[in-house]
């Protein structure tokens, strides 16, 4: 049946326009129906452009069982459901329910809208909060689902949609006076009635968080769990195993506190100082942490006397919350659940400043207003290997980048996994004809001082050759930043930054520019898809190791070692070969495609674990010479090669 419907004349090819019988797409595709039958874990590594996303969709369509599938991002997530499904459905004529289930940070609170409508007539109300909450309440009378992605007017990054979206802290759960209409609520209902439930990797370990707690439980049960992106799932799993603390969730704490006083209570004047004192405390936590955007052990900064004093502080401003949220308890639902949240805030205090319990890494972070505080284990991997024992059935795990040099145990070890079956589908692109990759000759060592200009120096003629058309891929803001700048001072061309505007205006305007030079670090390595002439040529500044000085990989690479083992060849190499691959994918992502893509980093052929990256990349003819690379770019831009160019994502 499998081997009829991927077939030229099966269900598929009447199906979709342009479909395209592909070996290695049929072959994955048997392999899941065979784990299906069999309740086995499978791990599968399909290269670009085998089309692993139909080659999942039809078995689990056509095993009548209840199937979850999680994937990497939200916009993954969307592309599968309102895109890939639809045409899977259409060709199996697939009569069951399908649902599309988000986390709650995604849904409109219509309790939560009400009480900002009543504070937003106060006097200090901004005009553009004020005109953003109007817009939301007239689409919340006209949504079905309540998925602000949905509301065209609002932008993505509208300071409002915290305030106007429910957490697990602050959702008042069946004591809310809008429980009925509760578009998450709605939503849970539909994925436990649906026959294929479409998730992501961060639900779905939120999940199985919350259940190790002992409480609700958000994703159904199912029969066959598919993970795509299964690259993504132990980084993860971490963070949801275990703990975190932020400033945000003060300063949201302190916010609803202040709308009950102002709204309910009107009388308890302490309810006011209480927020004030909060907010203050939180943000006396963020200056003893010192500058923006670093990553430190807490584990040395809890010990310090100003840090010292400023826990104590934070903790005596909870504790004094408590003392008066007693006080008003039974007036106000929202000030009961504030209650609670100040205990739970106060009890995840107490645990990240106690590090004397070990198997964790504890780490802060900091943004300009901002502070996290967390506790990672070290290990996820028998925690989901519990999760596994609990839900008999099928699990399989694909990525197009899960092997290093063919081996899967890196990623297998990490979760605890014991696949039946694991193997890697090459990619059908013809890399000798479409590609080349340059490591450039006369390379300065890697974070050598003045690296950005000697790079801009070098790589300027290529880029401008090519018309721009290009992405520069860095392994750290710092270097995205003085690249930019750089290029900006060398170039007529359009340069643009990650993080000047959203990832996906910077990506739209790349596109409609077609002559551009984009520079970005971490977010563009992965889950961006241009075809076409659009872009030609990929460079990447250097290999992607982890930063030393990184607290978890310290922490795992102490770990790895207690353990007897080799950190280097265990966490680190694996860790940035898997990262390289993903960046390399970004630069043929069609049968039709042509680039170049050059790494600025000697080491690949300078030390013996270069073998190892270069073993796990596509076999694409390399050169050191970057004038080969210029004559390649120019030959396959000639106008006989232009096609239409197009953001997608394989299928």
């Amino acid at each position: 049946m499998i081997e009829q419907t991927f077939s030229a004349h099966g269900a598929l090819g009447k199906a979709i326009p342009g479909f395209q019988p592909r070996q290695a797409q049929l072959d994955m595709g048997r392999a899941i129906e065979s784990a299906i039958r069999n309740q086995s874990q499978l791990v599968v590594e399909a290269g670009t452009g085998t089309g692993k996303t139909f080659a999942y969709l039809v078995p689990a369509l056509m095993s009548g069982k209840k199937v979850v599938i999680s994937t990497g991002s939200k916009n993954l997530q969307e592309q599968l459901f309102h895109r890939d499904l639809p045409l899977i459905v259409k060709a199996l004529e697939f009569f069951g329910q399908i649902a599309l289930l988000k986390g709650r940070a995604n849904y409109l609170c219509l309790e939560r809208l009400n009480r900002q409508m009543i504070e937003s007539h106060g006097n200090e109300t901004d005009s553009q909060h004020f005109a953003q909450l109007f817009q939301i309440r007239r689409w919340a009378s006209e949504t079905k689902t309540g998925d602000l992605g949905e509301c065209e007017t609002l932008p993505e990054d509208s300071l409002i949609i915290p305030t106007i979206t429910s957490t697990n802290d602050n959702c008042l759960g069946k004591d809310c006076p809008d429980f009925q209409d509760c578009f998450v609520s709605k939503a849970r209902r539909k994925a436990m009635d649906a026959d294929i439930v479409v998730v992501n990797h961060h639900l779905f370990l939120a999940d199985l968080a919350i259940k190790e707690t002992g409480f609700g439980e958000l994703i159904p049960e199912a029969e066959v769990f598919i993970f795509d992106e299964a690259h993504q799932l132990p980084d993860i799993a971490s963070q949801y195993f275990g703990q975190s603390l932020s400033s945000r969730q003060i300063q949201e704490l302190a916010k609803d506190i202040e709308i009950g006083y102002r709204t309910e209570a009107k009388d308890m004047r302490q309810l006011q100082k209480i927020s004030d004192k909060l907010v203050q405390t939180a943000m006396d936590v963020r200056m003893a942490l010192g500058e923006p955007g670093y990553r430190g052990n807490w584990r040395e900064v809890v010990r310090q006397p100003k840090m010292t004093q400023a826990i104590e502080r934070l903790t005596d401003s909870l504790e004094f919350a408590l003392d008066v949220l007693k006080l008003v308890l039974g007036r106000s639902q929202l000030l009961d659940t504030a209650f609670e949240r100040t205990n739970t805030i106060l009890a995840r205090l107490k645990r990240v400043c106690d590090v004397s319990i070990t198997g964790y890494s504890y780490w802060f972070d900091t943004t300009p207003r901002h502070f996290g505080l967390h506790i990672t284990p070290l290990s996820v991997a028998d925690k989901f290997q519990e999760q596994i024992k609990l839900k008999p059935g099928t699990w399989i795990f694909t990525s197009a980048t899960l092997a290093v040099n063919h081996d899967f145990s890196h990623f297998s070890h990490r979760l605890g996994l014991i696949p039946e079956q694991q193997f890697s589908l090459p990619s059908p692109f013809d890399y000798e004809q479409q590609a080349r990759l340059c490591v450039p000759r006369y390379l300065p060592e890697p974070n050598s001082p003045g690296m950005a200009d000697k790079l801009v120096a070098m790589l300027t003629p290529v880029i401008e050759q090519n018309q721009g058309r290009c992405f520069f891929l860095c392994t750290s803001h710092q270097m995205m930043r003085d690249l930019g700048e750089r290029f900006r001072q060398r170039l007529e061309l359009p340069v643009l930054l990650q993080g000047e505007t959203s990832k996906q205006k910077t990506l739209s305007e790349f596109m409609s520019l077609g002559n551009a030079l984009l520079v970005a670090t971490g977010a563009f390595w992965e889950g961006i898809d241009v075809r076409g002439d659009a872009l030609s040529c990929v460079i990447i500044d250097k290999l992607p190791f982890t930063a030393p000085d990184d607290p978890l990989l310290k922490a795992r690479i102490e770990d790895c070692r207690l353990q007897g083992g080799e950190p280097f060849q265990q966490v680190q190499l694996p860790e940035a070969v898997i990262t390289l691959k993903q960046g390399v994918g970004r630069l043929i992502r069609d049968a039709s495609d042509k680039g170049a893509l050059i790494i600025c980093d000697n080491r690949l052929v300078t030390r013996d674990y270069g073998g190892v990256f270069l073993a796990s990349l596509p076999p694409i003819p390399r050169t050191r010479d970057l004038e080969q690379i210029r004559i390649f770019l120019r030959d396959i831009s000639e106008p006989s090669h232009s096609e239409s160019d197009e953001v997608n994502t394989e299928s």
